[in-house]
């Protein structure tokens, strides 16, 4: 299964819409994750054009009352736990770390966060934590950002951070 992780689109305050570069990084995708900071609804009209779409929800996304953004995404994908939250990367490393305070039985095997701007990928654990960055606000400097590829395999979970470039378009290969 491939899933295209995204997050902190905060559309249309920083962008008018997805970035071309991420629908071709997302051609094919099975989902799409949207760790939070959508902003509107029409963002994830614009993903689920790719792909059905998930989203949790971010700080800035109470007006969106859409059925497919939820608190949190407590998701199981080819038998593997995915937890997708809008949140710091301690409370991430700490779902996986001490799942019991969060009423959770055992460690997602993969935690999908966003919040930070900032991409990341690393195991803790047994567990596998990601964030996308941004694709329209990296780092909080208005630029192409970034997203993230995550293939759930034989059950285990691999996950790439894709840099957006201007001339991608053409370039992006699955």
């Amino acid at each position: 299964m491939l899933i295209g992780l995204i997050s902190d689109t905060h559309i249309p305050e920083i962008a008018k819409g997805i970035p071309p570069q991420v629908r071709e990084v997302f051609k094919g995708v099975d989902l799409i994750l949207h760790a939070g900071d959508v902003f509107v609804d029409s963002v994830l009209e614009e993903l689920a054009a790719i792909a059905p779409v998930l989203a949790a929800r971010g700080d800035d996304d109470y007006p969106i009352r859409d059925k497919r953004m939820d608190e949190v995404q407590n998701l199981t994908l080819e038998g593997l736990n995915v937890y997708v939250i809008h949140s710091s990367q301690y409370f991430a490393r700490d779902l996986i770390e001490h799942p019991e305070k969060h009423n959770l039985e055992k460690a997602p095997d993969v935690v999908v966060f966003g919040h930070t701007h900032r991409d990341v990928v690393q195991k803790v654990g047994g567990s596998l934590l990601v964030n996308p960055g941004s694709a329209t606000f990296p780092h909080y400097q208005l630029r192409l950002g970034t997203v993230a590829l995550l293939t759930i395999k034989a059950g285990k979970a691999e996950a790439r951070i894709i840099p957006l470039q201007v001339n991608q378009a053409s370039e992006v290969k699955h």
